[in-house]
């Protein structure tokens, strides 16, 4: 399942129900092939972008098929550890420690779980095993954009994620980061944008622990 999925199917705030979808570039979908050697070199370069970046702030949008939105910040520390933390008017959160991937939604007091390797983000959190794997390029048409495709074809299960990255002098390897879409096994997508980045902030790894709201255990996870 795409977690970040989950977040938008309650009726949440009904304003969020359903999928999310990502205006791609018209080009992104209609232009030339991109010559193999340039493909290649750039699925390299953002294997090595991700790869380069310790520790990311940045402002994200999350967007659903009506254009309503949802906001918040995510924060990026390797190996492994992922936080998305919503405005106010959205009383959830998701956090990866680096070994399982959690939704906390403490309007209802729950928590789900998933492996990391079984979310499209595992790509973002492991860009060595999937990237340079499983990726292809998409051609843009557009030399500073660089648009990279991730799916399994023997983990169907485990979705796929599109990255779009722009060159940029600033950004640890020359590529940043600037949207992705996630689409799982029941083609449910979702979008996340990206902004206002921040490279090599400061980030406790507290950070990436939560407050647990079930009944059960009240300790820190």
């Amino acid at each position: 399942m795409n977690i970040l999925h989950s977040i938008v199917k309650r009726p949440l705030r009904a304003a969020l129900a359903g999928a999310l979808t990502l205006g791609l570039p018209a080009a992104a979908l209609t232009a030339p092939a991109t010559p193999a050697v340039a493909a290649q070199g750039d699925l390299d370069r953002a294997v090595g972008a991700l790869r380069a970046i310790a520790t990311m702030q940045a402002d994200f949008t999350q967007t659903d098929r009506q254009g309503q939105t949802a906001r918040g910040v995510m924060t990026l520390k390797r190996p492994g550890k992922i936080r998305f933390e919503y405005e106010k008017s959205v009383p959830l959160l998701v956090v990866s420690n680096g070994r399982s991937l959690y939704l906390i939604d403490y309007e209802v007091d729950q928590v789900q779980r998933w492996p990391i390797k079984n979310s499209p983000l595992g790509v973002l959190l492991d860009p060595n095993r999937d990237i340079a794997r499983y990726g292809k390029l998409v051609s843009t048409g557009n030399p500073d954009v660089v648009s990279i495709e991730v799916r399994d074809p023997k983990r169907p299960e485990f979705g796929m994620i599109t990255m779009i990255f722009v060159r940029s002098a600033t950004a640890p390897g020359g590529l940043q980061l600037t949207n992705w879409v996630a689409l799982d096994s029941q083609n449910n997508r979702t979008t996340v944008r990206l902004r206002n980045h921040r490279y090599g902030v400061a980030v406790a790894d507290s950070t990436f622990r939560f407050k647990d709201p079930r009944k059960s255990s009240r300790r820190p996870r």
